[in-house]
C-alpha cells in the first residue's frame, strides 16, 4: 500500500516506521524543512526507545523516505494520514487549524480515489465538517477514517506492533477493506480491529485518555487523604488494585499527570460538553485535582523549610513528563521548578534525555548537571520528579554525604520511607 503519513510528530514517525516495517511504502511530510532535513539524515526530532533504529532500517530499505513536499506525498499515495497537532485554544477546545489545513491541500491535489485517516484527536464530528470542506473543493471521491491512536510514550512501537484493539470510524465499505488490508499483519492470530460510526470513534479516543486521567486523580485524592487520617497510600493502592475490576494501572499517586495527551484531551472533552449542553463535573473535577497536586507537593518542600527556601538549592532529578521520553510538555517539572524558583531556590538538574528540551523552557534560570550524583553537588536536598529506572535503586550513603540537609523529596512514591530513616535520610513523599 503508497501510504502518506502528514505529520512528523510521536504519532507520525512510530506510524510511519512500523507501517513501513510491514512492507508499505510510505512518505512521511512535514512543513518543517529542518526536520526533514535531520530525519533524511537519521537525526530524531524525539526521543522512542528503538524508533532510531526502525527508521533507519525502512529508509535503507527504500520503505520509508522523509519530505516538505505535501503535493508530491498526496499524488504517490492512495492512503493519506493526518497526524498533526491539535493544540488546545485558551478556552480549553482543540484547535483544528492545522487539521484543516491539510484537509485542503489533500482535496486540492487528489486526481484520484483517496482515504484520509484521521489520526489527531479531534472533536466528535470533526469528520462531518471535514466531508463539507472537500465537497467545496473537489468531486473527486475521497473518504473519510477515524483511526485514533492509543500509543504511550517510552513503548510506542511495541503499542503499534502489539496493539489492544484498533478503532476505525468509516461509513465507507471501500474505506474499511483497505484499512482492514493495512491492519491484517497485526492480527495474524487474534482480529482486534473494532468498526464502528466515526463519531464514535472520535469519542473513543477522548472517553479512553479521559477514564486513564480519572484513575490517576482519584489515587492522587485518596493518597491525599490517607495523609491526613494516618493510612498508608501503597498499602491502599495494593488492597484495591487487586481486584480485577478495579486493575491495577494508572493507580500510582504522585504529582499529577501530563504530556501532550491528558491534560489537553480532558480540556477538550469537558469544552465539547459545554458547547453541546451537558454536564462536566467530574472531568473537571479530575482536571483540577491534577493541578492541585503539583501545588500540594510544592507546599510540603516550602513547609518543610517553615515557609523559606530563598537561597536553598535543590538538586532535581527528572524532567520529562514520564520515564523513556524526552516530551516536556505539560509536565509537572515545569510548574514545580517555576514555584522552587519565585520562591528564591536555585535548581540543579539532571534527566536522561530532557535536559534539550529544559534548556529551551528555562534557559540559563536553572544548572544542568552532567549526571545524577553531579546534580548533588552543592546541593540541600534532592527532589524526584520522573521515575526513570536509573533513579529508583540509587546509592543511598553518596546521597546522605552530598546533601547538606539529609531530605529526598520524592514525587513519584519511588522510596522506602524505612530504609531511608535507617540510613539517616528525611523522606517527604505523597
Amino acid at each position: 500500500m503508497n501510504i502518506c503519513i502528514i505529520g512528523t510528530g510521536y504519532v507520525g514517525l512510530v506510524a510511519g516506521a512500523c507501517f513501513a516495517d510491514m512492507g508499505n511504502r510510505v512518505i512521511c511530510v512535514d512543513k518543517d524543512s529542518d526536520k526533514i532535513k535531520n530525519l533524511q539524515q537519521g537525526i530524531m526530532p524525539i526521543y522512542e526507545p528503538g524508533l532510531s533504529e526502525l527508521i533507519g532500517k525502512n529508509v535503507k530499505e527504500n520503505r520509508l523516505e522523509f519530505t516538505d513536499d505535501i503535493k508530491y506525498s498526496i499524488k504517490k499515495s492512495k492512503v493519506c494520514i493526518v497526524a498533526v497537532a491539535t493544540p488546545q485554544d485558551k478556552d480549553g477546545s482543540c484547535n483544528l487549524n492545522a487539521v484543516i489545513e491539510v484537509i485542503k491541500e489533500i482535496a486540492k491535489n487528489s486526481t484520484d480515489y483517496k482515504v484520509i485517516v484521521n489520526k489527531s484527536t479531534v472533536p466528535v464530528g470533526t469528520a462531518d465538517k471535514l466531508k463539507e470542506i472537500i465537497k467545496d473543493i473537489t468531486n473527486v471521491p475521497i473518504d473519510i477514517v477515524s483511526n485514533p491512536e492509543f500509543l504511550k510514550q517510552g513503548s510506542a512501537i511495541d503499542d503499534f506492533l502489539s496493539p489492544d484493539r484498533v478503532i476505525i470510524g468509516s461509513d465507507s465499505d471501500k474505506a474499511l477493506k483497505i484499512m482492514r488490508d493495512i491492519y491484517s499483519p497485526y492480527f495474524k492470530t487474534n482480529n482486534r480491529i473494532m468498526i464502528m460510526d466515526v463519531k464514535s470513534a472520535e469519542m473513543t479516543k477522548y472517553a479512553a485518555n479521559a477514564f486513564l486521567s480519572a484513575k490517576i486523580s482519584f489515587i492522587n485524592e485518596i493518597a491525599n487523604i490517607c495523609s491526613k487520617v494516618g493510612a498508608d497510600i501503597e498499602q491502599v493502592r495494593l488492597g484495591i488494585s487487586s481486584d480485577t475490576r478495579i486493575g491495577n494501572k494508572f493507580l500510582f499517586p504522585g504529582i499529577g499527570f501530563g504530556g501532550s495527551c491528558f491534560p489537553k484531551d480532558v480540556n477538550a472533552l469537558i469544552a465539547t460538553a459545554k458547547e453541546n449542553g451537558c454536564g462536566s463535573r467530574m472531568l473537571e473535577a479530575v482536571r483540577d485535582v491534577n493541578i492541585n497536586q503539583r501545588k500540594i507537593f510544592i507546599n510540603k518542600i516550602i513547609a518543610f523549610y517553615n515557609g523559606n527556601i530563598k537561597g536553598k538549592t535543590f538538586a532535581l532529578w527528572g524532567l520529562s513528563f514520564k520515564p523513556k521520553t524526552n516530551d516536556m510538555r505539560e509536565a509537572p517539572s515545569i510548574d514545580i521548578i517555576n514555584a522552587l524558583i519565585e520562591q528564591g531556590a536555585a535548581i540543579n538538574c539532571y534527566d536522561p534525555q530532557a535536559m534539550e528540551n529544559a534548556k529551551y523552557i528555562f534557559k540559563d534560570k536553572i544548572e544542568y548537571a552532567k549526571s545524577s550524583y553531579s546534580a548533588l553537588d552543592n546541593a540541600d536536598a534532592l527532589i524526584l520528579l520522573t521515575e526513570w529506572n536509573e533513579f529508583r535503586n540509587p546509592d543511598f550513603e553518596t546521597i546522605k554525604l552530598k546533601l547538606k540537609d539529609k531530605v529526598i523529596f520524592d514525587g513519584r512514591n519511588q522510596y522506602n520511607h524505612e530504609t531511608l530513616q535507617k540510613i539517616g535520610i528525611k523522606y517527604i513523599n505523597i
